[in-house]
């Protein structure tokens, strides 16, 4: 299972957010580069960053951080957020970006992305599965519909889609523990599954849980930015992986 720091991004700062909640913002680094070349010095080797400013505006806003982190670290990284025509995409990986996540697109156009997978392999895009309530919510998490969770993946995975990203928004930013019984549920449910877990890691032993069930990786955000895993914890995790 491979850990994946992430950076948020609003206004070029690294913050994280609470539940997905804009108003709940808080600011952990001026400077996103900053973090991206702490974790390079820890020997970390992917990144998840997220352009918050362009999930919620519909249009990919923070691409010059990205460009910055690229040029200066050697960390393969997965970009999303605001991510809506076949140019946004394009941006993203000609900015650098070794993959595109993609959420709320891949749920109000379907087609245009199942395009994207047969265009650019499934291999360089991931499915960001943002969860309440296990039904799909979507526009950096504001807006909420009535599709399932298992219905959507499985629906994903028939069209040849290999990984997902599945944020329990519940979770999120709390530090309260990860979905583990919703990510066996996913799991059991989809055996071919590529399941990224995030939000609501908050220790050294949620990543064992999270090994333990078969994720093949884990979102770390909050948890690091308080101290509550320390980045040697997740060296050794790597280490003995």
């Amino acid at each position: 299972m491979q850990i994946i720091p992430a950076i948020d991004i609003i206004d070029g700062k690294c913050v994280r957010l609470t539940q997905g909640d804009y108003s709940q913002k808080t600011v952990y680094n001026e400077n996103p580069l900053e973090v991206a070349r702490m974790f390079v010095d820890n020997g970390i080797e992917r990144l998840h960053l997220v352009d918050l400013d362009g999930a919620k505006k519909g249009q990919v806003v923070n691409l010059r951080v990205l460009e910055n982190i690229v040029s200066k670290t050697n960390l393969k990284i997965d970009f999303g957020g605001g991510i809506k025509t076949v140019n946004d995409i394009e941006k993203v990986y000609d900015s650098g970006a070794h993959f595109a996540t993609i959420g709320s697109l891949a749920v109000n156009d379907p087609e245009l992305f199942f395009s994207w997978i047969l265009k650019f392999g499934a291999d360089k895009i991931f499915l960001g599965a943002d969860v309440k309530d296990e039904k799909i919510a979507v526009g950096g998490w504001l807006e909420s519909t009535d599709i399932s969770i298992f219905d959507f993946i499985q629906a994903n995975i028939s069209k040849g889609v290999k990984n997902i990203f599945c944020t329990d928004i519940a979770k999120d930013g709390k530090l309260m523990g990860p979905s583990i019984e919703l990510y066996k549920r996913m799991m059991a449910a989809c055996p071919e599954l590529q399941l990224v877990a995030s939000g609501g890691v908050s220790c050294y032993q949620d990543l064992l849980d999270l090994k333990e069930i078969g994720c093949s990786g884990v979102i770390v955000g909050k948890a690091i930015y308080e101290g509550k895993i320390k980045l040697t914890e997740i060296i050794e995790f790597q280490k003995n992986k």
